[in-house]
């Protein structure tokens, strides 16, 4: 890797490094539009897991005092089980068809969400919440997106900011642990990938916590919005990610 290469790798560790710790989530989101550029596709999708136990770790300690596993467990566990399942009906659909299908309901979501008033508070029980976590899951098997459907139903819920993440963080943190075994069991995980993780991790933890600062200063309307966005940001990289183009 020579310098050029590696300053746009740093680049994008730093930046999905800042906007997991103001948001977080979507690192995975972030990075990817570059390393998918400059390293391989596999070596992107480990290094996205390996980072993510990182920079949900790093939100689960610094919003330790307002952690509440009472609300997260349902959302984690139907997750866990929502993985493998996406993962395996995976080879039955099409795959250019699901991504875009997706990316456009989360893109209408965001605009809705956006040009609306805030949603009213609502009340979710446990059956719920785990069924929300298998589709939660079984998004993230199929598309990647692992967070996506858990971060929304925080949303609907009205909780502060700071309860929100951490909600589905630790959720984002168990779905990165599964990911992450499934990985070692496959043998995907190289020492060229792991020197690439040990080289990225400052930048990384730089952004986060830069990014987390900034997360300290803004009120709850911000984050909606803020997450609104990111919303609205995945939604276009499923689309982009299926047009004749895009890096695979």
């Amino acid at each position: 890797m020579d310098g050029l290469v590696f300053a746009l790798f740093a680049l994008a560790a730093l930046v999905g490094g800042f906007v997991s710790g103001f948001s977080g989530f979507a690192m995975g989101l972030v990075v990817s539009g570059v390393w998918l550029h400059i390293i391989t596709p596999m070596q992107t999708a480990t290094l996205i897991a390996g980072y993510g136990l990182l920079t949900q770790g790093y939100g689960i300690v610094k919003l330790r005092h307002v952690l509440d596993l009472k609300k997260a467990w349902p959302l984690a566990l139907g997750t866990v089980i929502g993985i493998p399942i996406g993962v395996s009906i995976l080879a039955y659909l099409n795959p250019a068809h699901l991504r875009s299908g997706v990316g456009v309901l989360l893109i209408l979501y965001a605009i809705y969400g956006l040009t609306r008033p805030v949603f009213a508070p609502m009340k979710i029980g446990t059956g719920a919440d785990i069924a929300i976590g298998i589709s939660n899951g079984l998004l993230g098997g199929l598309t990647g997106l692992g967070g996506i459907i858990s971060t929304i139903s925080c949303q609907w819920r009205g909780w502060p900011k700071d309860v929100q993440r951490a909600v589905f963080q630790p959720v984002l943190f168990v779905a990165f642990v599964v990911i992450s075994l499934s990985q070692a069991a496959a043998g995907t995980i190289t020492r060229d990938t792991l020197v690439l993780y040990a080289l990225g991790v400052p930048f990384m933890v730089a952004g986060l916590w830069s990014g987390f600062r900034l997360f300290g200063k803004i009120d709850d309307e911000t984050f909606r919005k803020t997450v609104l966005v990111l919303l609205l940001f995945a939604g276009l990289s499923l689309i982009i990610s299926v047009l004749p183009f895009s890096v695979h």
